[in-house]
């Protein structure tokens, strides 16, 4: 009788904690009917006031956070490209300190050990300690990393790169941003994780929303990203990038899974987890029609080699951006975007910001021409609002040998 005491209690603890994880009843109800700044508000709201962690506790946390079905550590930059348990990574660490993999410097070589890494990092908000503030140890971007790569992405912030000074044994890349509207070095991870990535500054936007308009002159990297508002908080290249992110790499059951087990441990929620429709009513648009449009064109369009290069169009109402369309075959082939339907990047489609006025189209047919078209837009997501009438820039251009 005595064993069966003790399995039946271990049972009721399981159940207790595995119910304690999941999303409380009426969690998210003072948000619903809700869009946009004052939606953003209200789940802050909820998520706010969260359990404080202190640094030790996070190794311990770790084990049920960011663990593999089979016990080993979830390295956020170092698994398996398609971002499974399974696989060969370039390393697996054991939970712990010596003999297993837990460490707290820098080692000179990949895969030798892992250690915190604060994906929003610290400086970006002046450091502090767990002692002084609550985004030290908040879990939700707070993950094991290696050491040596942790080190290699710094204070970067995120960004795409296609031609990296530096790749990790699996494939994370350091180098110059070549995502439209920022040049400086970014630190590009796995496909796999860039929608965990953009989910968690989704959150950071949200739970320190009282906070994060002084976070802008802290760092120089936090001031490429953060706008110096509490919303929409992001620089416009930085939130396009966001956005593209948790679209192209959507939920994951790792995702919801670590969810769970931090809100069983912090006693808050990512609402972006659970409800990531949340993202586009807050940042891609809440107003009830198109956002108003460029009053005019931009200028002086112009290519070199099939380098595009314009003046940025002035007026009462100025673009966040313009959209280039190309074609190999005639500029009637070329459409117009549809106002709140956004147009991601393809091998035809370009988004620059406002301030860039420049583009490149690479890897074309030499000899061939091509057709370009060029539209400036306000706002964002389903806001988004297209200047379309009147004379449309165009050129056409033939590449180079």
């Amino acid at each position: 009788m005595k064993s069966c005491s003790i399995i039946a209690s271990v049972f009721f603890l399981l159940l207790y904690s595995y119910c304690e994880a999941q999303i409380p009843q009426g969690y998210y109800d003072p948000a619903a009917g809700l869009s946009g700044a004052q939606l953003k508000t209200a789940l802050h709201r909820i998520v706010r006031g969260h359990t404080r962690r202190t640094y030790d506790n996070l190794w311990d946390d770790f084990y049920t956070t960011d663990d593999k079905p089979n016990g080993t550590v979830w390295d956020i930059y170092s698994n398996v490209p398609d971002g499974t348990p399974n696989g060969n990574p370039p390393y697996v660490y054991c939970f712990g300190a010596l003999p297993c993999h837990q460490c707290s410097t820098t080692p000179g070589t990949e895969g030798s050990c892992y250690n915190r890494e604060h994906t929003f990092p610290k400086s970006w908000w002046g450091g502090g300690t767990a002692a002084t503030d609550t985004m030290y140890t908040d879990l939700f971007h707070l993950y094991p990393a290696d050491s040596k790569v942790n080190s290699m992405r710094n204070n970067n912030p995120y960004g795409e790169v296609d031609a990296p000074t530096w790749t990790s044994l699996n494939g994370s890349k350091l180098g110059p941003c070549s995502f439209p509207g920022f040049t400086g070095t970014v630190f590009e991870p796995l496909d796999s994780v860039k929608g965990d990535v953009a989910r968690n500054y989704f959150y950071m936007a949200t739970r320190y929303e009282n906070q994060i308009v002084s976070w802008e002159p802290q760092s120089a990297e936090g001031d490429s990203i953060l706008s110096g508002t509490s919303y929409p908080c992001f620089e416009p290249w930085f939130l396009q990038l966001l956005l593209t992110w948790s679209s192209l790499d959507p939920v994951s059951q790792k995702e919801i899974d670590r969810n769970n087990a931090v809100y069983a441990i912090q006693h808050n929620r990512n609402p972006y987890i659970d409800h990531p429709e949340y993202i586009n009513s807050i940042w891609g648009g809440s107003s009830p029609g198109p956002a108003a449009e460029p009053t005019n064109y931009p200028s002086d369009f112009s290519a070199h080699a099939i380098h595009l290069q314009w003046t940025d169009a002035t007026g009462a109402i100025a673009p966040v951006g313009y959209l280039i369309r190309m074609s190999a075959t005639g500029f009637s082939s070329i459409s117009s975007p549809t106002d709140g339907v956004p147009v991601a990047n393809s091998t035809t489609d370009m988004n620059v910001a406002q301030g860039v006025q420049s583009a490149w189209f690479t890897n074309l047919t030499p000899g061939t021409t091509y057709y370009f078209k060029l539209f400036g837009f306000t706002g964002s997501g389903s806001g988004i609002d297209y200047k379309t009438d009147g004379s449309i820039p165009q050129l056409q251009q033939t590449a180079g040998n």
